[in-house]
């Protein structure tokens, strides 16, 4: 569970550099900067808790995997954002446009979420299939 653990944190930061390099540009900065924080690293991590669910929905179409996907990071984004806050006095994202809920999640994210969410699936299946533990 620990290298799980450890891909599904990687594999979060990555995704979320090239995320955040990727709006930079959409923004206009040809630099591409990309951000995240240490946190970021153990709260992809926990993935790993989430194969049981995963394992549970796999023969449910791929529509309705997409959106409990959905709930389901927007209640890990929601819970995680709160306890740092709770924890460090800061928030580590803010969202502030109009569809931003207590600043912790945002509606317009909903496919973003969508899509990780099944990328999420094939991720573990190739660890599943690569035989890591």
């Amino acid at each position: 569970m620990f290298k799980r653990f450890f891909f599904y944190g990687l594999a979060g930061w990555g995704i979320e550099m090239v995320w955040t390099g990727m709006h930079s540009l959409v923004g206009g900065d040809l630099t591409l900067p990309g951000q995240s924080n240490l946190w970021m690293f153990f709260i992809y991590g926990c993935a790993v808790f989430l194969e049981p669910l995963h394992d549970a929905i796999s023969r449910w179409s791929w529509l309705v995997r997409g959106l409990i996907w959905v709930v389901v990071i927007w209640c890990i984004e929601y819970a995680s954002g709160l306890l740092l806050y709770k924890v460090l006095g800061a928030y580590p994202w803010y969202y502030s446009d109009k569809l931003a809920i207590n600043g912790l999640i945002t509606l317009a994210y909903a496919p973003a979420w969508f899509v990780a969410g099944l990328i999420f699936e094939r991720f573990h299946r190739s660890l599943d299939a690569y035989g890591i533990a």
